[in-house]
């Protein structure tokens, strides 16, 4: 069987660093944040590019302590996409604000900066630009809107870690970055963990407060927060795993292209990649019209596939009813979300295994390998 994704195959790639960063954190003996989490939030700031960080829970919460820490809640507004994964749709409901969808290009599958404006609203208070799949968002278009209309810009880059736009790093392009550690992620931890990122100071300091119920330094609450801390576990994990990730990186990259320059030729589109930024390929997301036929035809062959995101954010029970759509709909998403599939993409993939996904789906369009 060949794996969409393998956190077991990234384990076994690092057990030996693996290994030791746990047992020196049980023989360490501080279990709830401390010199683990300190460090490589300092290491993962660093990384980025960036002055500062928090570790907490997981992804969908640092989104939700990133909109808190801004000031958003009851009534306001937020920006961003429905083609996403679902957690940034219930970040925003989760810290009570409401989620303003607009469309996504059809090329990059990113936010369609053309499209922000006509969304802005008096209630407005900031925009989720979401890097997905490992693609970055068009931040230039998007932090000129942001900027004219003096709005937070939120990176969500949970799919996008070591990413770059130009010569920045994903994450150190807006006014605040959240990223998810789940293991199947390019940075992945075993088990869930998050961060925050940012070079205002007060406000990852606020997320700090916001991250244990909202305590200050004598553990008094002025305003509520959340249980959300990331795992000492979690942060050695990442810790020992961090100096590898733009390797991971660079081969997830060179499957990618041996993927699109074997797939040229068929009737598919493959992913584009914008001029000046580094794809990190979280996933490898090619679309066609029988989406459905190929899925089988490469499940017979026992070749992991998937739908990343067969239902948008609106198409959701419980979120359709909570959300505002411009009018004409999500026309672009709307037709993706039928067209979309996930190939196997992780670093570990060896080039054997990379040439049999290659020949299962040439062999579906009847072409040769």
């Amino acid at each position: 069987m060949i794996h969409l994704a393998s956190p077991l195959a990234q384990y076994r790639a690092h057990d030996a660093d693996i290994a030791a960063a746990i047992a020196r954190v049980l023989n360490g003996g501080v279990y709830i944040l401390g010199d683990e989490v300190e460090n490589f939030e300092r290491a993962f700031a660093a990384y980025c590019g960036v002055g500062h960080a928090a570790g907490v829970g997981n992804g969908t919460d640092a989104l939700v302590l990133a909109i808190k820490a801004l000031g958003i809640g009851a009534g306001d507004e937020v920006i961003t996409v429905s083609h996403t994964a679902l957690a940034t749709g219930a970040a925003i409901l989760a810290a009570d604000a409401v989620p303003v969808l607009v469309d996504i290009d059809p090329v990059y599958y990113t936010i369609d900066p053309a499209l922000i404006e006509a969304s802005i609203t008096p209630r407005t208070r900031a925009i989720i630009a979401v890097h997905i799949y490992g693609q970055a968002a068009d931040m230039d278009a998007i932090g000129a809107i942001a900027k004219r209309h003096r709005l937070p810009l939120i990176e969500d880059c949970a799919q996008a870690a070591g990413g770059r736009y130009g010569q920045m790093r994903t994450g150190a392009i807006g006014d605040v970055a959240c990223f998810s550690f789940y293991p199947t992620k390019n940075l992945g931890a075993i088990g869930d963990g998050g961060m925050v990122v940012s070079n205002d100071q007060a406000l990852i300091a606020r997320v700090k407060q916001l991250r244990q119920y909202g305590w200050d330094a004598s553990r008094q609450t002025r305003e509520i927060g959340l249980n959300s801390r990331l795992d000492p576990l979690q942060a050695a994990i990442l810790g020992a795993k961090l100096p590898h990730l733009d390797a991971d990186n660079a081969r997830r990259g060179a499957i990618a292209a041996r993927y699109s320059g074997a797939f040229a030729d068929l009737a598919l589109t493959v992913p584009a990649i914008r001029a000046g930024t580094q794809h990190v390929f979280h996933l490898y997301v090619v679309a066609l019209d029988d989406r459905d036929g190929l899925m089988a035809h490469l499940a017979a062959r026992k070749i992991g596939a998937a739908v990343h995101y067969p239902v948008p954010v609106h198409g959701h029970g419980g979120y359709s009813e909570r959300v505002v759509l411009p009018e004409g709909g999500l026309p672009v998403t709307a037709c993706l979300v039928n067209r979309i599939v996930s190939l196997p993409m992780y670093p570990e993939l060896t080039d054997d295994e990379v040439a049999q996904v290659i020949a299962a789906v040439r062999g579906f369009f009847g072409k040769a390998a």
